[in-house]
């Protein structure tokens, strides 16, 4: 009789098992076996914030297992991640085996542990808790929250501003901090400033350099230097200088190691230095936390990695000092073990910072066993938690002040060496988002000056004027967005990689050589929000709400209370936009957005003035406009002037704006037909045509052959041989050196591609669709992700396993049964045990091909007439028989015409005569129809 572990995922499953053995057995839950059903009514605020939940087959079928191993069993440990959404998961389970009876006679126990490991597991099944209810109902209250907002605030901006996708609670602020500093961005007026510097040799001959710091005894403001004129006057000032040392000043700082990784600081400095996104270090490192093959056993290389905690446990720090004094020596141990506390908003440092779970698995030794984007994660958080205790880094820093004999200049030059390398001899904390071409901070930490003494001699060998100019606030990043949010106290580290995420499934951002630019949508739906919504798209309202969350966990705030004081605002704001008409959404944008849809020319003008109509002297205007698919630019003179465009119109576009002024530019006559090519603008981009349409011989109108530009190419530059090649795409490439199947090229819904067979790969930026060769082809589909992959036969049958890639993501197949991939596993990831351990547990068989979907119970099939179907032309060309058409009925009897008779009652057919059954009902009178005077 064993007892049974519920954990979230089936990795982790298979690894705790490993360490509990027999007597237990462990079940996989996939994450959340319920949810709240997505549509109206879910929560319902009048019945006190009332809850629907449901569960999907999965769901269902996952807790119908544990409900089924718990038979005879006496302890249910719940043991999912140890924070507020594993705790719901818990409470999920706990709700839905005790619906369906499963609970009598056992013991249901909560458990928890930080880290995959024998001994954690161990530790955590000897303390088991109760559910902590607070955490539960502050997942309550956030989910409720969530719903509520999205489900009420999305249909609002669908009905007022079409084309839009939806509006979150945190991820509309995100947005919001994203279009800001857009807007900064574009507002921004670069301002000119320059400097001075002098390079100079001392009595040595040591060469050095300083910069002008006090002109004519006054000091040098960022400034003060404005243009080239003064810059060179001051140049000459100091050319004309004899320099000596004035002063030297030496001092030694200590720079103390950067605490642990949270959530948060490590998907910050794993985009920095790795270049990994927050979903994808959020996946690396949910697998080394689960666990990878170390020598015939699964080991746990982290602890978990959703956390706001910095500290760790005594006995990871004693470890670490022990490793540091062995590897390092005692000198790099400080004389106590470092203590760190958090100085994020809202932190909650209930766990551990993320750390190795053994410090003696180094980078290095377990390098082997780990692909490579798991071993550079795990080396940047092995390296971040050993550099945490290790003694500070000293540095030697060194102004010196030169000064002319005739007082007129003076300059400075700085200069520090590292005295002690401390925690810098295994880890560097990168600067945060440092513009291209600064220093870095290990540059600054290693420019020494030559020797030098007060009075000394400097000989002055050159001097430079530089000119700089003021540079715009920098895009977000993901490092530094996620940051900003964390300092202000919005959403919560966990969720911040699936709210970036969302942003760009919806095109409200893009990424763009790492940095978000808000798109055009996105902009729209935050200028919505800020103007009919703005107290919740406010950073402030957002934190503080974070904060009452917290207080609902922590047991000080209920949470109904909450809910109902947020919703009774919330829906009289809701309900104070019914009246709102869409043109007067659409003018308040227009006003909102004017300066960045209609940027003031250089040349000067209106630049609102139709360039189709203005000229005509009917002086249409330009300005924001809402149709079926979204909003557009659009001439106030429509339907006269059906002048549009886009409403991003950059790079190469806008440089062919001009020629497509009046709507179309004439390349060419195409050589084989003699119809006209020409360029056009259409609502969804730039486009060629080859001429004008016509009629078939029915004479149906037909559509002429139409081509997308490829992103990137210049509609200047477009001459009749490329239109020509656009028109004629795909194109076939070659074949493939190794296997011959044939490669082409061709510009999709998402824009220029190459292909083979079932692969599909994206071409780069650089890439031409139109000259594309046979070996940049290649090297493109080398890259490309496969839609089947082979793993290998099934044990029990020897049939084979595959990894298929389907249209809702990847999944495994075994003859006729299949199974979705969760979300944790990757299509290149997984093994064969791990699929066949998945279709075991949630496999589904598929139906076989063309077989009739089955009704569902207690509805008999609905019976249908099938019309007459009239033969094709292939059929006749066959001499396949050819039905012929049911005869007309004659037409029905008037009143007068028809004797009134007594309609007999149709006798009950019976199943031993069926035929005679049928002849009854056709011969059975039917109704005339009547005519109403």
């Amino acid at each position: 009789m064993t007892d049974v572990v519920v954990v979230e995922s089936p990795a982790k499953a298979k690894t705790i098992n490993k360490y509990l053995g027999q007597d237990f057995t462990v079940l996989a839950s996939f994450g959340h076996v319920r949810d709240l059903p997505p549509k109206d009514g879910s929560v319902r605020p009048e019945e006190d914030f009332a809850m629907d939940w449901s569960a999907e087959d999965r769901g269902e079928k996952q807790v119908s297992a544990i409900a089924k191993a718990l038979r005879g069993a006496r302890n249910l440990y719940l043991a999912t991640d140890p924070d507020r959404e594993g705790e719901a998961i818990s409470w999920h389970v706990q709700e839905m085996l005790r619906e369906k009876g499963a609970l009598k006679g056992v013991q249901v126990h909560r458990i928890t542990f930080n880290e995959i490991t024998k001994r954690a597991v161990q530790h955590a099944l000897a303390h088991p808790r109760d559910l902590d209810t607070p955490l539960i109902e502050a997942y309550l209250a956030r989910r409720a929250l969530d719903y509520l907002v999205g489900f009420t605030l999305s249909p609002v901006l669908w009905r007022k501003l079409p084309g839009s996708r939806s509006a979150g609670r945190v991820q509309s602020v995100a947005l919001r901090l994203i279009c800001e500093r857009e807007a900064e961005i574009e507002i921004f007026r670069a301002r000119e400033y320059w400097t001075v510097e002098g390079r100079f040799l001392t009595a040595a001959a040591a060469p050095f350099s300083a910069r002008l710091t006090h002109l004519d005894g006054k000091k040098l403001e960022q400034f003060d230097l404005p243009d080239e004129a003064s810059a060179l006057r001051a140049r000459a000032a100091v050319e004309a200088g004899r320099f000596s040392v004035a002063s030297v000043e030496k001092k030694r700082s200590r720079r103390n190691p950067p605490p642990p990784f949270t959530t948060s600081t490590l998907q910050q400095e794993s985009s920095r230095k790795l270049g990994f996104g927050a979903q994808q270090t959020m996946r690396l490192a949910q697998q080394l936390y689960e666990g990878v093959e170390m020598q015939g056993e699964t080991v746990g290389l982290i602890t978990y990695m959703r956390t706001d905690g910095v500290q760790m446990a005594r006995e990871a720090v004693a470890a670490i000092r022990d490793h540091v004094k062995a590897s390092f020596g005692p000198d790099y141990i400080p004389p106590a073990p470092r203590e760190y506390s958090s100085k994020a908003k809202n932190a909650q440092e209930a766990h551990e910072a993320i750390r190795p779970t053994d410090v003696r698995r180094t980078p290095e030794e377990v390098a082997r066993f780990l692909n490579p984007e798991q071993r550079r994660l795990y080396e940047l958080v092995w390296k971040r938690a050993v550099a945490s205790q290790m003694q500070s880094a000293e540095l030697d820093q060194t102004v010196v002040d030169l000064a002319d004999a005739g007082g007129r200049a003076r300059l400075r030059a700085n200069g520090s060496v590292i005295a002690f390398d401390g925690f810098l001899k295994l880890y560097r904390e990168d600067v945060d988002d440092a513009p291209a071409g600064a220093a870095s901070g290990e540059e600054d930490d290693t420019r020494t000056l030559p020797p030098m003494r007060e009075k000394d001699p400097a000989k002055l060998t050159a001097a430079q004027a530089d000119q700089h100019f003021t540079q715009p606030p920098p895009r977000y990043s993901e490092a530094s967005l996620v940051k900003k949010m964390e300092e202000l106290g919005i959403g919560r580290p966990s969720t911040y990689a699936s709210i970036l995420q969302t942003l760009q499934d919806r095109d409200y951002v893009k990424l763009d050589k790492r940095r978000f630019i808000p798109e055009d949508r996105g902009r729209l739906v935050t200028a919505f929000l800020v103007n009919f919504f703005e107290r919740y798209v406010d950073t402030g309202f957002t934190a503080t709400l974070e904060e009452q969350l917290d207080d609902i966990s922590g047991g000080r705030a209920e949470w109904r209370a909450v809910m109902r004081a947020f919703w009774r605002d919330f829906n009289a704001a809701i309900a104070a936009t019914k009246d709102l008409t869409i043109s007067a959404v659409i003018d308040a944008l227009d006003e909102e957005l004017g300066p960045h849809f209609f940027p003031q020319p250089a040349e000067g003008g209106d630049p609102r003035a139709c360039p189709a109509c203005g000229p005509t002297g009917h002086g249409g205007r330009l300005g924001l406009r809402l149709g079926r698919n979204g909003a557009f630019i659009g001439c106030s003179n429509y339907p006269e002037c059906r002048h549009t465009r886009p409403l991003s119109v950059t790079g190469a576009e806008a440089e062919g704006e001009a020629a497509l002024a009046g709507g179309i530019k004439e390349l060419g006559p195409d050589p084989v037909s003699g119809a006209p090519v020409t360029l056009r603008r259409g609502p969804y981009g730039l486009y060629v045509q080859l001429g004008e349409g016509g009629t078939d011989a029915k004479g149906k109108p037909t559509k002429p052959k139409r081509a997308s530009l490829a992103r990137g190419m210049d509609p200047d530059a477009l001459d009749l041989e490329r239109a020509l090649a656009l028109l004629a795409l795909p194109r076939i490439i070659g074949l493939h050196p190794e296997t011959g199947e044939e490669i082409s090229a061709a510009i999709g819904r998402f824009g220029p591609y190459v292909k083979m067979g079932s692969i599909y790969k994206s071409l780069d930026r650089d890439d031409d669709v139109l000259t594309l060769g046979i070996n940049r082809a290649v090297a493109l589909l080398a890259d490309a992700k496969a839609k089947v992959r082979g793993l290998g036969p099934h044990p029990k049958d020897g049939e084979a396993v595959e990894i298929k890639r389907g249209r809702f993501g990847p999944y495994a197949q075994h003859g006729s049964i299949v199974a979705s991939l969760p979300r944790a596993l990757t299509m290149e990831e997984i093994t064969l045990d791990q699929a066949v351990m998945l279709l075991a547990e949630k496999g589904k068989k598929l139906p076989p091909k063309g077989a009739k979907k089955a009704p569902a119970k207690g509805k008999a099939p609905a019976k249908t007439k099938a019309a007459p179907k009239a033969a094709t032309a292939a059929e006749e060309a066959d001499g396949a028989p050819v039905k012929k058409p049911a005869a007309k009925k004659a037409p029905a009897k008037t009143d007068a015409e028809k004797a009134p008779a007594k309609k007999a009652a149709p006798k009950k057919a019976t199943a031993a005569k069926p035929k005679a059954a049928a002849a009854d009902k056709a011969a059975t009178p039917k109704k005339p129809a009547r005519a109403k005077a």
